[in-house]
């Protein structure tokens, strides 16, 4: 998936809410970036702002040419006209979402376009990390093969690391979307059930959940 915007803040709500999902995800803050990262990236579908620093969403899609038609976009603009919309529709858009929209609306208009065009991954429940594997289908998490028994809520909890490797996610982002919290929550109940979790997951090999003093936590390999 590439998300396509020069607000910072909306490449990395939208990134977070995709990532959720289970959505690898790459971002440009402008046309020239876009371009570069369809050839590079290769995303199954873009989300493309109109309003870019350099040319138009509209120019990006124009200039992709042969390889727009085998790429979904959908595009996103603060421009509600009609004649907006027509344009982006017979550009070869797939679709067109204006600002402000709900991310739960345009994660169902993500996986409708996806099912369409056969983008949709058959085993896209299935996450894996080192040797930690989870199971969205049967909710089953294995650590070199054993099973560890969890949860629900520490199961949300890995889950959410699971999605974000690497990424260091802050205890806002984890009340967030891991208890549907807003900022204001708790974070000593993340600190709480991350212990639970390192318990139940490290027991089975090397450490793999770590804290970035002051920031938050993530899911990552020992340095070393």
């Amino acid at each position: 998936m590439l998300v396509v915007d020069d607000e910072a803040n909306i490449r990395e709500v939208i990134s977070m809410a995709l990532r959720y999902h289970g959505f690898e995800v790459d971002t440009a803050a402008n046309g020239q970036q876009a371009m570069a990262a369809v050839t590079e990236f290769r995303p199954d579908l873009m989300l493309l702002d109109i309003m870019l620093p350099d040319m138009e969403g509209f120019e990006v899609a124009r200039r992709l040419g042969a390889q727009r038609a085998e790429l979904p976009i959908i595009f996103l603009t603060a421009r509600d006209t009609t004649e907006d919309k027509v344009r982006g529709l017979t550009m070869g858009g797939d679709d067109y979402v204006t600002k402000p929209f709900s991310l739960e609306e345009l994660t169902a208009r993500i996986w409708a376009i996806l099912r369409r065009t056969g983008r949709a991954e058959s085993d896209s429940n299935r996450l894996v990390f080192d040797s930690l594997e989870l199971d969205d289908d049967t909710h089953e998490v294995t650590r070199n093969g054993r099973p560890i028994d969890l949860t629900v809520t520490e199961y949300r909890l890995l889950r959410f690391l699971m999605l974000n490797p690497r990424r260091v996610l802050t205890r806002a982002q984890i009340l967030d979307h891991v208890w549907n919290y807003d900022f204001g929550g708790d974070s000593r109940v993340v600190e709480t059930y991350i212990s639970y979790l390192r318990k139940k997951i490290d027991a089975e090999g090397p450490p793999l959940i770590h804290t970035v003093r002051g920031v938050g936590y993530a899911l990552r390999l020992p340095k070393g």
